[in-house]
């Protein structure tokens, strides 16, 4: 093990497409290795909820960089759910609903909003280290970490998952709808100028469509093992 894992936190970036099995499967990693876990996605819904709550248009980009920009986003790294504060509010349950979640996709298109943000994820890495999730963390927000992972999985299987987590979460869904909706996502998600979703050239990328959370838990810390980072065997 070299001597730079021992004195740096330790980073495992986790990207992917919604309904891949990032953040499960980043909450079980965290919790095996003892490291906080980050759902950036938390942040831009953060964003997104400040800019919904100032009566601002999601597609009014003028307004939604002056919103963003003065918001204060706090970030405390927890199991399961990391807690999020906005302008020093708990927003914790308020960030995951649909109205919010929509509105993410496109604030989250604008390069002032993305720098933003990025600085606070950036910040949220401390000792002994971090498994953060979703969808430029490895190219982008953390381009250096020694193990980058790429999720992906069959779009009618994300579909299907999104559909359970819908229906745990109290809100019902269609299986045609959440597959048209994860398509404009995805389109969006590629389209976009400021740091689309792509798999970083060195991220490891695992198809999750035929595999539960724990296999593929197994095979990043596998992975993990192999570059020498300290993890459990």
């Amino acid at each position: 093990m070299s001597t730079k894992h021992m004195t740096e936190p330790l980073v495992i970036a986790i990207d992917g497409p919604a309904g891949a099995g990032k953040s499960t499967v980043a909450q079980m990693l965290a919790r095996l290795l003892g490291l906080a876990y980050v759902d950036s996605g938390a942040t831009y819904r953060a964003a997104a909820l400040k800019v919904l709550e100032s009566g601002v248009s999601p597609e009014d980009e003028e307004e939604v960089i002056r919103v963003v920009v003065s918001a204060e986003i706090g970030f405390v790294p927890r199991q399961p759910q990391p807690q999020v504060f906005l302008d020093g509010k708990d927003v914790t349950t308020k960030i995951r609903a649909l109205e919010v979640t929509r509105a993410a996709s496109r604030v989250s298109r604008l390069p002032v909003v993305r720098q933003k943000l990025i600085a606070l994820q950036r910040s949220l890495v401390k000792h002994p280290g971090v498994v953060m999730e979703g969808r430029d963390i490895g190219t982008v927000v953390f381009p250096g970490a020694p193990l980058k992972i790429f999720l992906k999985a069959d779009p009618k299987e994300r579909a299907r998952r999104r559909v359970r987590q819908n229906e745990e979460q109290g809100r019902p869904s269609t299986l045609n709808d959440t597959l048209s909706e994860i398509a404009r996502r995805d389109q969006r998600d590629a389209e976009r100028q400021a740091s689309p979703l792509v798999a970083a050239e060195d991220a490891t990328i695992i198809d999750t469509t035929d595999l539960t959370a724990k296999e593929v838990v197994e095979r990043i810390l596998e992975l993990a093992r192999k570059k020498g980072l300290p993890v459990p065997r």
